[in-house]
């Protein structure tokens, strides 16, 4: 389901994308507008984060296997730190055409066609972005997260085109307005890019979840019937999921079978009511196996 969510999604944003790529190619090379030309290779580089997500859905979303136990969802992180990879490229590079052009003379001031293209590009990459965000939380899919904040980048990029446009076309010695406009194009895109980057690179790391998760996780496991200590709780994500170890201490009287059951229970109810848990791994252990100190440790494997 969620995968059939991501490729609908994206298959409409690759239409956007296509045709405002064409439409400010074509009004920023008729129109005279470095700026806008700018932006639209930015929306050209959407076009290919948009592919990269539909060929990446077909592989994350399998099922795990003998050589996977856990699952191919790592790959969806990779076709986002990807993405996040592209808006860098394409930051320096247009910061660079733009700076290095920043002295060349216009033939001609930048034509209305130019501004007309940014105003459209900022309308609806602004309702792209807003449709595809929220597919992306409520399916939980970093992927579509990050090309979400691909399209807003475009949105965003295309106000300071506009202006310098409209400045440069209103005020023909102001032409630089339009390679200024180009460099905070490329400076949006590196940021958006740096957002997105950042949590991916501690993901693939092994980062574990939030300080609030993990303590959800405790209670849940704690609320089990037969749990008495729920410690040594340890997550890493798995793509838009957790799989979680912890460890829970039991009457040591008890026998395997019922110790076994409390186990299975724990891992029902995380399943069920866990923040996006999708593995859990229980550690059976007697109580008064460890000191006090030992259970009330720090737990490992998150942010604090």
């Amino acid at each position: 389901m969620a995968a059939c969510e991501v490729r609908r999604v994206t298959g409409v944003g690759l239409a956007v994308n296509v045709a405002l790529s064409l439409l400010k190619g074509a009004a920023g090379f008729l129109a005279n507008s470095q700026a806008v030309l700018a932006d639209g290779v930015h929306s050209l580089s959407d076009v290919s984060t948009d592919v990269a997500v539909l060929v990446g859905v077909r592989y994350w979303s399998k099922p795990p296997d003998t050589g996977h136990p856990h699952g191919h969802r790592r790959i969806e992180t990779l076709v986002a730190l990807g993405i996040g990879v592209v808006l860098v490229v394409v930051a320096v590079g247009l910061a660079y055409r733009a700076l290095a052009t920043m002295r060349q003379e216009h033939a001609a001031p930048p034509g209305w066609l130019a501004l007309g293209a940014a105003l459209l590009s900022i309308a609806g990459k602004e309702a792209l972005y807003r449709w595809t965000v929220r597919a992306g939380k409520r399916i939980r899919s970093p992927a579509l997260i990050a090309n979400a904040w691909h399209h807003r980048s475009d949105a965003l990029s295309s106000i300071p085109v506009a202006i310098a446009v409209a400045g440069a076309k209103l005020r023909p010695g102001w032409q630089f307005l339009d390679h200024v406009g180009a460099v905070v194009v490329s400076v949006f895109i590196f940021v958006v890019a740096a957002r997105i980057v950042a949590p991916l690179v501690q993901e693939l790391m092994d980062a574990g979840s939030s300080q609030r998760d993990r303590e959800r996780i405790t209670e849940i496991a704690a609320g089990t019937a037969g749990v008495e200590v729920v410690h040594a709780v340890r997550t890493r994500r798995l793509g838009s999921a957790l799989a979680v170890d912890l460890h829970i201490l039991v009457d040591g009287q008890m026998t395997v079978r019922r110790g076994h059951e409390i186990a299975e229970q724990v891992t029902e109810h995380l399943l069920a009511e866990g923040p996006d848990v999708v593995d859990v791994v229980v550690h059976l252990e007697p109580r008064g196996s460890l000191a006090e100190s030992e259970v009330r440790l720090p737990e490992a494997g998150g942010e604090p």
